[in-house]
């Protein structure tokens, strides 16, 4: 390969050097830090925080002993299905197609709204989702005005009230995916169908979806993982309680490190919570490459 020929690629590639050196010191550098914990007995205080001994695999066979592995990932299943796949995927589309529907000022209204809960920091949404689901909150506060007796939905129905809360805060990013996707469809498309006698629901079907859908798979595979990771929409209203009603795989590696002081068992908790998000990833990447043309 000619020298000048090898000189203009590295040129190509430098460009994108400041971003490859960021990622591997922010990204890989944790991410290994947290795999080399994970073999260690390293604590958070006492001699094991300041000579951390190797013990190989002992933290992982412990974790598959854990009764409360099997619970905090049924519940990180049913969040991130809840909350991602299903609530925030699904109320973004509808959301992004009936504003376009709507008239302007309706339109901006809504999107404004829904846009608010997005931009607000995470602790602050999660103190108003707190604060609305609490015994003396909102939601009890306008069900008695009803007549409907007072109930504590943080300690009776925990995930149901942290996933509406998560669907609450994160909609607005799906709404503004598929906003961005639906103007990409042709109108000429919709147009002839509706002269065919297609109906609303048979154009969002056959013709909208279909045009879609590699946004579709793009915004399913960003709120799948950023719903992997939250913790603490879900430590500030529920502290993963009760009786670990809550617990998901974030709250677990918290309390296993933090609350109880095992920062190995801890990293192994989130070793695993890092292999199932590269797991979600590798599925959707392989489904982008499919659909490409």
């Amino acid at each position: 390969m000619p020298a000048s020929h090898r000189t203009r690629q590295v040129l190509r590639y430098l460009p994108v050097l400041p971003s490859v050196v960021l990622l591997l010191v922010f990204l890989a550098g944790p991410v290994l830090w947290a795999f080399h914990a994970s073999l260690t007995n390293a604590g958070l205080t006492g001699r094991h925080a300041r000579n951390p001994e190797w013990v190989g695999l002992d933290n992982y066979q412990r974790l598959l002993q854990d009764p409360v592995l099997p619970l905090s990932l049924a519940l990180t299943v049913l969040f991130v299905a809840g909350s991602a796949i299903l609530g925030q995927n699904v109320l973004g589309l509808a959301l992004a197609v009936l504003m376009r529907r709507a008239r302007p000022v309706v339109s901006a209204t809504v999107g404004t709204a829904v846009v608010a809960a997005w931009v607000l920091p995470e602790i602050v949404a999660a103190f108003a989702a707190y604060a609305f689901f609490s015994r003396d909150g909102t939601l009890n506060q306008l069900l008695g005005r009803l007549g409907v007796p007072e109930t504590d939905w943080l300690y009776t129905v925990p995930m149901a009230a942290v996933i509406l809360a998560n669907v609450w805060r994160g909609t607005a990013f799906s709404m503004l995916v598929y906003r961005s996707a639906l103007s990409g469809v042709p109108g000429e498309l919709t147009e002839a169908a509706q002269m065919d006698g297609a109906g609303a629901w048979q154009r969002l079907a056959f013709i909208t979806l279909p045009v879609i859908r590699g946004s579709i798979a793009t915004n399913l595979m960003l709120v799948t993982l950023q719903t992997l990771a939250v913790f603490t929409l879900i430590w500030v209203m529920t502290a993963g309680g009760p009786a670990n009603g809550s617990t998901t795989l974030p709250v677990m590696a918290y309390q296993e490190a933090f609350k109880f002081g095992d920062i190995g068992y801890g990293t192994a908790v989130a070793t695993v919570l890092i292999l199932i998000g590269a797991v979600f990833g590798a599925a959707y990447l392989r489904l982008l490459r499919e659909q490409r043309p």
